[in-house]
């Protein structure tokens, strides 16, 4: 298991409008944990909250048939161009979550979701840059909901690969996947530092007790969910 930040994967060179969220430590986390995966051609995978399609195309270069959601029009926009100028065959669709394939299963589902503990609550919309990061009081805002879908969209032993901060509660990812029927534990851990935004909001974070008062990295965690 990962307990320090391994070196970036090479995800190719990618392309990103502004507002969308380029590959970070996250991504490369979760990157590898999708190679360790073993993909390969007859496998249909799933990227819920594309962004940039970093890790679409990281599994289509396995040929994989892939498919790529995000909310955002930019990030659609920019996982489509950079697929393209990548020479790879990725179906990317606009919409929330898995709602666009609720009717079709998967092999794999991989997902790098909006996860920041954010100062305020929204409504899900489909712009502003903050749409890539902002996830409510608690952080969960999109995390609980692809708990509750990933079940329901993935074959059987078909897997979830999710990546979010230790900081939106890691035991109760766990608890709602096992509770929707899934086997799941954390694939792997890394310490980062805290990025920009991380960064701005610490005072916000050391308040509500989600931060310590010397902390200067956060734990991310992947979680790998089965089902049976």
């Amino acid at each position: 298991m990962t307990t320090a930040a391994a070196p970036p994967v090479d995800l190719g060179r990618l392309w990103t409008l502004p507002g969308v969220y380029a590959p970070q430590a996250d991504t490369h986390l979760l990157a590898r944990a999708l190679q360790a995966e073993g993909l390969d051609a007859g496998m249909d995978v799933l990227d819920v909250c594309t962004g940039s399609g970093a890790l679409a195309l990281l599994a289509a270069r396995s040929g994989a048939r892939v498919c790529a959601i995000d909310i955002s029009r930019r990030a659609v926009l920019t996982a489509r161009m950079n697929a393209a100028r990548a020479g790879h065959r990725v179906r990317v669709l606009r919409g929330d979550l898995t709602g666009p394939v609720a009717a079709r299963r998967f092999d794999l589902i991989v997902s790098n979701p909006p996860y920041v503990p954010a100062p305020y609550t929204r409504t899900a919309r489909s712009h502003g840059p903050d749409l890539a990061w902002d996830a409510g009081l608690g952080g969960r805002r999109a995390l609980d909901r692809i708990c509750a879908r990933a079940h329901d969209v993935l074959r059987p032993n078909g897997a979830l690969l999710l990546v979010h901060s230790a900081l939106c509660g890691t035991e109760q990812t766990l608890d709602r996947l096992t509770a929707s029927g899934l086997r799941c534990t954390v694939a792997s851990r890394a310490f980062v530092p805290f990025g920009p935004v991380m960064t701005q909001r610490l005072p916000w974070l050391r308040a509500q007790g989600l931060v310590g008062p010397h902390d200067d990295t956060e734990e991310l965690v992947v979680i790998r969910a089965e089902r049976p």
